[in-house]
């Protein structure tokens, strides 16, 4: 992994700049959004706009680079966010932040785009799976220390949306000087959501609840603990403990993955986080309870963003897969986006510990229909499983078809493998 780095560093560099700033935005408006006199409802409406234009930039990315290249959109879009981030504090008014932030959330899309192709084109068949590994905790890592730098100054002032905008524009510049030349951009044509939902029913549904959860996770995070009294280092403690589940808890989740029936594992995951949801939401009082609860929310949450996807291949021909995961992105963007206005109406009439029990209600769904699933069809023989990839929820489709390309290869291997063991028998 230190080899990809050192080849890499560069937009490596770049990546942790830009997650330093999403990361510090979330939570940041969430707080200011309180000290403003917004409330849960109309910060929903708020966080709603990142998933918004994530999804909108997620499907158009791909044709503004292609009319104009890597360079110009990656160039024109980080300018929109840059100067976004400085005008949230000069407009505090719902409809101004719902455009800012709508704007946001479609250029960070693009931008992944250009980062994720770049990095795709500097690696190879040897290392693509530690430069995917390597992308998650890099992207971890950012949105962890944005936690920290917002102990740093006063969320009623200005600075810190200025430590935004300077980290996200000082993020270019390791990648736009970067001597690599731009690579060739293509992505497939996602695959119709009714082809998707026939080839895995489970996967389709849980993809769509699980970005509910996600947009509860990176939106709302911050306005649960504004209205539940915590104080500025203990929502920094819990949105980061989510993101620290995640880090810690993808390895054991992906290697149990590869060894046992995804269908169960799935079950057992969001099981698990039912009960500790549940209980968690009745406990919130006890800061290591409530901690706990969020480390175990993001540890569970997002390793099973990258198990859904690799239950989804198992039942898809190598050629389809890339296509597949187009559909599955859109999947999650739209219960994304409804996510944010179903816990901020619960958050308002039921109270704040109410978040909790949004996700206990989306992950016990989950869990019922992943027990129905299993009455419905075989389990897929572990030995023909395709290989788990490490993922992100905010990953684009160039990502997700880059974690596809190395699932067949790992595939193709295995099938080579094979017969070479039977032969030495």
């Amino acid at each position: 992994m230190l080899r990809v780095l050192g080849n890499t560093w560069a937009l490596m560099l770049g990546l942790f700049l830009l997650m330093l700033g999403n990361g510090l935005q979330g939570t940041l408006l969430g707080v200011r959004g309180d000290i403003e006199g917004f409330g849960p409802g109309t910060m929903s409406f708020v966080m709603s706009a990142y998933f918004i234009g994530f999804l909108g930039g997620s499907r158009l990315a791909p044709h503004m680079i292609r009319r104009v290249g890597h360079v110009r959109v990656f160039a024109a879009l980080g300018s929109i966010i840059s100067a976004a981030f400085i005008l949230f504090p000069a407009f505090p008014d719902p409809v101004a932040w719902f455009v800012l932030r709508l704007f946001v959330g479609f250029c960070y899309s693009a931008v992944y785009v250009v980062v994720e192709s770049w990095l795709n084109n500097a690696s190879d068949n040897s290392n693509r799976g530690q430069a995917l590994s390597l992308y998650l905790i890099i992207q971890m890592m950012g949105i962890i220390t944005a936690q920290g730098i917002l102990l740093l100054q006063d969320p009623a002032g200005w600075i810190l949306f200025v430590v935004i905008s300077v980290a996200v524009s000082l993020s270019f510049l390791p990648i736009l000087l970067d001597v690599s030349p731009a690579p060739i951009f293509d992505t497939t044509k996602p695959m119709s959501l009714r082809a998707l939902y026939g080839v895995s029913p489970l996967g389709v549904v849980s993809v769509f609840f699980l970005g509910g959860i996600f947009a509860a996770m990176f939106g709302m995070a911050s306005v649960y603990g504004t209205e539940k009294g915590l104080s500025l280092a203990q929502i920094s403690l819990f949105i980061s403990a989510m993101y620290v589940g995640g880090l810690v808890l993808q390895y054991p989740i992906g290697w149990l993955s590869d060894r046992m029936d995804r269908r169960r594992l799935i079950v057992i995951c969001t099981a698990l986080g039912t009960v500790i949801t549940a209980v968690g939401s009745f406990l919130t009082e006890y800061p290591y309870i409530l901690l706990f609860t969020s480390f175990m929310i993001g540890g569970l949450a997002n390793p099973l963003y990258s198990l859904l996807i690799a239950y989804t291949n198992d039942f898809l021909e190598h050629e389809d897969m890339a296509a597949a995961s187009g559909g599955l992105i859109f999947i999650n963007g739209l219960g994304a986006i409804s996510g944010p206005f179903v816990v901020g109406f619960m958050m308002s009439n039921l109270g704040p510990d109410s978040y909790f029990l949004f996700i206990c209600a989306l992950m016990g769904i989950i869990t019922l229909y992943g027990l129905y699933r299993m009455t419905q069809r075989s389990a897929t023989s572990v030995e023909d499983a395709i290989a788990y990839s490490t993922l992100s929820p905010t990953s684009s489709p160039v990502i997700l078809e880059w974690a596809q390309e190395y699932a067949i290869d790992q595939a193709n291997e295995d099938d080579e493998i094979k017969p070479d063991a039977e032969e030495n028998r």
